[in-house]
């Protein structure tokens, strides 16, 4: 779109893989990060935490123990946003696309069609699924991903992921990940939205 946003067509599902959130009202906002993943999260303004509470109207003080992969398109950010905001009250997921195009479902949860930017969602009937997943220690860029995925001409692959092509292009390491788990398993894995985890059921 003119807005730089794509279209998404995805099922999303909520996982029991979650970071630990302390919130309190303050009079200026202020975020602190520990936990395993802890390193190179930003505590500045481009924390999603501190633009859900800047979009709820409320100071905060929020300390966040990260046990999701920073950056590994788990949606783990956007999941932490959307604690903020059912703590502050907000119940329109729908309008929280503008924070992050994963928010309204983090919001929302459960297992669900997910469309538009991110802002219509169909629940679907919950299953009972057991996931692997695999978190290789890379970073790799949304923009980027979508950038990539733009200039392969927006291809549809046969397997379940569209942007698994162009995350393999800007990051070529997730080549060897993908094999070494095909090989150690016998099951070809899916790339969890962007990259970087690859996972297996």
């Amino acid at each position: 779109r003119q807005d730089g946003y794509h279209l998404i067509d995805a099922e999303m599902v909520t996982l029991d893989l979650h970071d630990v959130l302390t919130i309190q009202d303050a009079e200026q906002s202020l975020m602190t990060v520990g936990g395993l993943f802890a390193e190179g999260v930003p505590t500045d303004a481009t924390n999603l935490c501190l633009q859900a509470a800047e979009f709820a109207r409320r100071s905060v003080n929020i300390h966040l123990e990260k046990n999701i992969p920073h950056g590994g398109g788990l949606g783990g950010g956007s999941a932490d946003a959307a604690a903020v905001l059912r703590w502050a009250g907000v119940s329109d997921a729908a309008s929280t696309a503008v924070i992050g195009a994963d928010v309204p479902f983090c919001l929302h949860g459960g297992r669900a069609r997910v469309r538009g930017i991110g802002e219509i969602i169909d629940e679907l009937p919950h299953v009972d699924r057991t996931f692997t997943i695999v978190a290789p220690p890379l970073h790799v860029s949304t923009p980027a991903v979508y950038e990539a995925w733009d200039q392969l001409g927006e291809p549809e692959t046969e397997g379940p992921n569209d942007l698994e092509p162009a995350a393999l292009l800007v990051e070529p390491q997730l080549v060897w990940w993908r094999d070494e788990i095909l090989e150690r398993t016998g099951i070809t894995p899916t790339l969890a939205g962007r990259g970087a985890p690859w996972f297996i059921e």
